[in-house]
């Protein structure tokens, strides 16, 4: 079992940066697929990024490549979100979720789940 949560959201002007951190609880980190998925009031929940077990492979749904990326440090169990270039459409509940075996960017596939940072961004 794992326990995440995340750190770092904030209000920011549009074309601003953040760093999003999410801190992983016990010894199994390196054993998780971790994912950042966003949820904006009135929508559903929303794949950002995902990484792989040793940090090699990401993946990116196509509205956040070239601006967020993903990344993970298993000796420091965290997981971080850097984003720049950020649009007012960028704005929601930031979650980072974990999971075993293969990355997946469906957020039911997910099993742990943080408790969410508020990222902003204003026009």
């Amino acid at each position: 079992q794992v326990q995440l949560v995340e750190s770092g959201g904030g209000l920011v002007e549009a074309g601003g940066s953040l760093r999003l951190s999410c801190a992983a609880s016990g010894r199994t980190f390196s054993s998780y697929v971790m994912g950042w998925f966003r949820q904006a009031p009135g929508k559903g929940r929303e794949f950002v990024a995902a990484i792989t077990l040793n940090g090699i492979k990401t993946t990116y749904a196509d509205s956040v490549k070239g601006r967020f990326t993903i990344s993970r440090d298993n000796a420091q169990n965290t997981l971080a979100l850097q984003m720049i270039s950020l649009k007012p459409e960028d704005t929601a509940v930031y979650y980072c979720a974990a999971r075993r075996l293969v990355v997946s960017t469906t957020a039911g596939d997910y099993t742990y789940w943080g408790q969410g940072t508020q990222v902003t961004v204003s026009s």
